[in-house]
């Protein structure tokens, strides 16, 4: 009932609208809900983890897309999970009727802001791919394609077309007034999600991936400073400073002055 009612509002998806036909699909020869008698292993034809090895060629930042290609990629390695079953976790609660309803309600925004993130990626992909091959892909245009028929296809994808007609050089759809305004009033919901779903050591890649990328990009300075200095000391891959222009090495194994590279 609660993907059927996401399903007339802003979620409105194929993908919903099936997930919704699935949960509540009964078993016929045992009388219990099918996802209970499937073996909780999925699989995969290639095309999320291509879109994965594609984005890392150009060096695009699909972590939301990644983690969910992962997330299938772990649930079929059985031996893997059966030998982890004894590892500590916190004890999980049950909530209350009132409770889960009010819950349900964040989760929702938690999906929403989950979902403009994962387009963000998907399209930062395809507009670099475009850039890198000389494509000149329209984002718009692929956004109308996607809306009249395919897997993914959604109302929302109405609104992204939108975002790129009034700005085809729109650099990324959180820059889009609109979908800012909106994944800033979920975000509130995202993160209580998040810290629900760890303290009772529930998984959720695909959100947790998403937020960090979100607080990622929103970030005035990032630990990246930290990450070239180890390069530049183990490797002398070299440096750039926030002062001057140019490319710096600082001779670590010496007596740590800093030299042009």
């Amino acid at each position: 009932d609660i993907f059927r009612t996401w399903n007339t509002g802003r979620l409105d998806s194929y993908l919903i609208e099936i997930t919704a036909e699935v949960l509540s699909h009964v078993d016929a020869e045992t009388g219990k809900p099918f996802v209970d008698v499937v073996v909780d292993q999925a699989e995969q034809k290639g095309t999320g983890r291509w879109t994965v090895q594609i984005a890392l060629d150009l060096g695009v930042p699909v972590s939301g897309i990644a983690e969910a290609v992962f997330a299938r990629s772990l649930s079929g390695h059985a031996a893997l999970r059966e030998a982890s079953r004894g590892l500590a976790g916190p004890k999980a609660s049950a909530l209350g009727e009132s409770e889960a309803a009010a819950f349900a309600d964040r989760v929702e925004q938690a999906l929403y802001a989950s979902k403009i993130v994962s387009y963000t990626q998907g399209f930062h992909e395809i507009a670099a791919g475009s850039q890198e091959y000389g494509w000149d892909i329209d984002l718009g245009a692929v956004s109308a394609i996607w809306r009249g028929g395919c897997i993914i296809r959604a109302a929302f994808l109405d609104r992204i077309r939108a975002a790129y007609d009034a700005r085809p050089d729109l650099p990324s759809l959180l820059s889009d007034e609109t979908f800012a305004r909106e994944i800033a009033a979920a975000q509130d919901d995202w993160r209580e999600v998040l810290v629900a779903a760890t303290r009772q050591g529930v998984p959720t890649p695909g959100f947790a991936a998403a937020l960090a990328y979100y607080d990622a990009l929103r970030a005035e300075r990032l630990p990246a400073a930290l990450t070239q200095g180890q390069r530049d000391f183990f490797g002398a891959h070299t440096y750039r400073r926030t002062d001057r222009d140019g490319a710096f090495h600082t001779l670590w194994g010496g007596d740590r002055s800093e030299v042009t590279a």
